[in-house]
């Protein structure tokens, strides 16, 4: 739906856009023919990947009457905080739903973008194998994000990665070794996570077994 198309209907005053990208740019060109047509720097890997290069997208809501043009706002929010924040939007405050709502509204923060939500766990959780060739973060890995700190875990190696996003958006830096007590927390609050949404864990090919939680 083109901003044209809004003018020429009128109602360009009373039309909310939502527009986010639905996973980084293809940053890969050996595994599809061509050039990408994309550059996640800083941000590392792209799409398909746990990095952020794949699951830091651009995100632009226009809400006539509500936000205001050119502000930016530094507050995580995942897609599944969409389905509350246009309820609230759309002035719907007593509904039922058949499934739980895992998100949460962001409107406050449309409002006024220097509002801060309460702290939430982001989790990306790709167990199956989505290309033929590996890439960084890519086939098998699960991605848990708390304040600045996240954490990437392979299934096929069990090992996990530590990163401080304040500090190093690029993912760089593995922290892991220097801190073994946030290792620690982070694999717990992932297998967490894991358990509570019910994920689907791979299958090893050698035991034909499910493989273990993170740990």
């Amino acid at each position: 739906m083109s901003w044209i198309f809004l003018k020429r209907k009128k109602i360009e005053n009373n039309t909310v856009i939502i527009f986010m990208s639905d996973n980084g740019g293809l940053s890969n060109p050996k595994v599809r023919s061509g050039t990408p047509f994309t550059q996640n720097a800083p941000l590392r890997a792209g799409k398909g990947s746990v990095f952020e290069g794949g699951v830091r997208e651009p995100m632009i809501v226009k809400w006539p009457g509500n936000t205001k043009n050119g502000t930016i706002a530094n507050q995580p929010v995942i897609v599944e905080d969409f389905f509350p924040t246009i309820l609230e939007i759309a002035g719907l405050k007593k509904y039922k739903t058949l499934q739980s709502v895992d998100g949460r509204s962001f409107v406050s923060v449309l409002k006024n973008n220097a509002t801060k939500l309460r702290e939430k766990v982001l989790l990306w959780h790709s167990p199956n194998k989505w290309i033929p060739k590996d890439g960084p973060g890519i086939n098998y890995y699960s991605a848990i994000r708390k304040g600045d700190w996240k954490l990437i875990y392979s299934y096929r190696t069990g090992k996990a990665e530590l990163y401080d996003l304040k500090n190093d958006i690029g993912e760089i830096n593995d922290l892991s070794e220097k801190n073994p007590q946030q290792i620690k927390i982070m694999l717990n609050l992932l297998t967490v996570e894991l358990k509570k949404n019910k994920a689907q864990l791979p299958v090893s090919k050698a035991t034909g077994e499910v493989v273990a939680y993170p740990k």
